[in-house]
């Protein structure tokens, strides 16, 4: 066990300190353990099964499998697990084999599950009263896919006034182009408000978060 471990068992003050505290291993401008958190978009059975460029979908979710860990070694166990299922119930229901997240992204102890009935994992999920409550600013999204749920979610948090990083390398989508420069013309169409919704101005960007090891 470490010295900071150590310290903090003995020292309710000095594990808040260490909770405050920047690891490199995850991009500076997202790095502050205390104000941010890892969102981990759609990894269903079903989802990740399908085709995906410019990697396939468990290549995705063991990507995600890694950053969670990383996170978790840097002070931020707890993560936000979000799954889609249909509003009127005809998959079955988050029950449903198929709807169930992969193995290695089952919710652990602290995690919040979030599940969505859209692309946007803000909508109407109580997502954003959940990350003000604990003094959350700064997100790191992955997941599937970069184009859709990702792309929805990350222009909503980032209209929302959130600082948002999406790991280009834990995360894929149905063709190499949205997954790269279409991924910003996707989350432009996003910012597009719904009819009697308000308007969205939110941008981001594909961040290499693997580069930062």
């Amino acid at each position: 066990m470490s010295r900071a471990s150590d310290a903090a068992r003995s020292d309710p003050s000095a594990a808040s300190s260490s909770r405050n505290t920047c690891d490199r291993t995850i991009p500076r401008a997202i790095s502050c353990r205390s104000t941010v958190d890892h969102v981990l978009i759609d990894l269903q059975q079903w989802i990740v099964d399908m085709q995906w460029e410019p990697v396939t979908g468990g290549v995705v979710a063991d990507a995600c499998v890694e950053l969670r860990d990383r996170f978790a070694h840097a002070g931020s166990p707890a993560v936000i697990l979000v799954r889609y299922v249909r509003a009127d119930g005809a998959d079955g229901g988050v029950d449903a084999a198929p709807n169930r997240l992969v193995p290695g992204l089952e919710p652990r102890a602290g995690d919040r599950l979030v599940t969505k009935n859209g692309l946007d994992a803000f909508e109407g999920t109580g997502l954003d009263d959940h990350l003000r409550g604990s003094g959350v600013t700064k997100l790191v999204l992955a997941g599937l896919s970069t184009a859709h749920g990702v792309a929805a979610t990350a222009s909503t948090a980032k209209a929302l006034g959130y600082e948002v990083a999406v790991a280009a390398d834990a995360t894929a989508s149905r063709s190499r182009a949205p997954h790269g420069t279409g991924a910003a013309r996707r989350a432009r169409r996003a910012d597009r408000p719904r009819r009697g919704a308000p308007a969205r101005t939110g941008h981001w960007q594909l961040t290499d978060v693997g580069s930062y090891r």
